[in-house]
């Protein structure tokens, strides 16, 4: 259902390495794991696909902060490993943001139950607050993570493939991507 592969630019071109993402559970994990594949703190690039899903591209230039591209936020947000890529600053929320508002949530929900004890029309007011409440925070989440793409989309100008082409990219983007860096066959024999 996924594919993760790691591409290292050499003197004498790309390195293809399939890459177990078992241990990564955060993106400074995937950063550290690029840069370890690194030659000479040459360009490494992380490619995560979930098959007709989303897929997401990490670069990392030596010790600069990696670039990243999601081909679609709200599917990869449903994912394990897309939630990694999706950090605060990509999604352009404070951070830490997701604990304060789960934090208050967890607030409420202890409040909830002394208010809904003196009679019945509180109650029910209570109830139809609550239910906004957490319908309301359901439509922030899903507002927060756009149904499409979203990082850096010149992440591989640079590289042979333009802002536009990348953006056009569905399934077998990784095939297409390895392609146009002419780094196809080495990626395919990880594939």
């Amino acid at each position: 259902m996924y594919f993760a592969a790691l591409l290292a630019r050499t003197e004498d071109g790309w390195e293809a390495s399939d890459t177990d993402l078992d241990d990564v559970e955060t993106l400074s994990d995937l950063t550290d794991l690029a840069r370890e594949a690194s030659v000479d703190e040459d360009t490494v690039l992380v490619f995560i696909e979930q098959e007709d899903a989303w897929f997401g591209v990490i670069r990392v230039d030596g010790e600069e902060d990696p670039r990243i591209y999601v081909s679609n936020a709200s599917a990869a947000a449903r994912s394990s490993y897309g939630e990694i890529l999706l950090t605060d600053e990509l999604l352009g929320r404070e951070p830490g943001a997701e604990d304060s508002i789960a934090a208050l949530e967890e607030l409420v929900g202890l409040d909830g139950p002394e208010d809904d004890e003196p009679d019945n029309a509180p109650d029910h007011h209570n109830d139809d607050h609550h239910n906004d409440t957490t319908d309301d925070d359901d439509d922030d989440g899903l507002d927060a993570v756009p149904a499409g793409p979203l990082g850096d989309t010149g992440v591989l100008s640079d590289l042979g493939l333009p802002e536009a082409e990348l953006l056009m990219l569905r399934t077998d983007a990784l095939v297409e991507i390895a392609d146009a860096l002419g780094a196809a066959e080495v990626l395919e024999t990880v594939r």
